[in-house]
């Protein structure tokens, strides 16, 4: 049952984390005041930093869900996508970004990266694949809950009208 409902709440977390940090607050971190360019970008270091590594832990309970709970052939296939793009964002595109940004930190460069538009592209693959498993999910656990959706049915008690 654990497993079953898991398949629902974790890619909801996972899609409201990458919401939450990388479409309000990274852009809406440079807009406050005092906030230099290379202080925003140290910041994002680290809070991206610590959202890979929570999407880590959440991809790894999402799989062992779909595992647990014989998921549909396509929930577990995306699944495994959607952790197969977290992987390539977290541990090749992100730690490529370190140069450019180390750069900007030093006052070396300006910025600019085709490597942030990259991670920017996986985070959007991630928000339409969670989505879409979501969708998939919740079709299937419905499908196969044989409860109706209303509230209980009242019990008639004996003598009562």
């Amino acid at each position: 049952m654990l497993a079953r409902a898991s398949r629902l709440v974790l890619p909801a977390v996972w899609l409201g984390l990458i919401i939450g940090i990388s479409l309000i607050e990274a852009p809406l971190k440079f807009q406050a005041p005092g906030i230099t360019i290379p202080l925003g970008l140290g910041i994002g270091r680290l809070v991206f930093g610590a959202m890979n590594l929570v999407e880590a832990v959440l991809a790894a309970l999402l799989l062992l869900a779909v595992l647990r709970s014989r998921a549909p052939r396509a929930e577990r296939i995306l699944a495994l996508v959607l952790t197969a793009v977290l992987a390539v964002k977290a541990l090749a595109i992100r730690p490529l970004m370190y140069g450019t940004t180390d750069a900007v930190v030093a006052g070396e460069s300006e910025g600019g990266s085709g490597l942030h538009l990259l991670y920017i592209a996986a985070d959007g693959l991630l928000i339409v694949g969670l989505v879409v498993l979501l969708v998939l999910s919740a079709r299937s656990l419905l499908a196969a809950s044989p409860a109706p959706l209303g509230p209980p049915a009242r019990e008639e008690r004996p003598g009562r009208s």
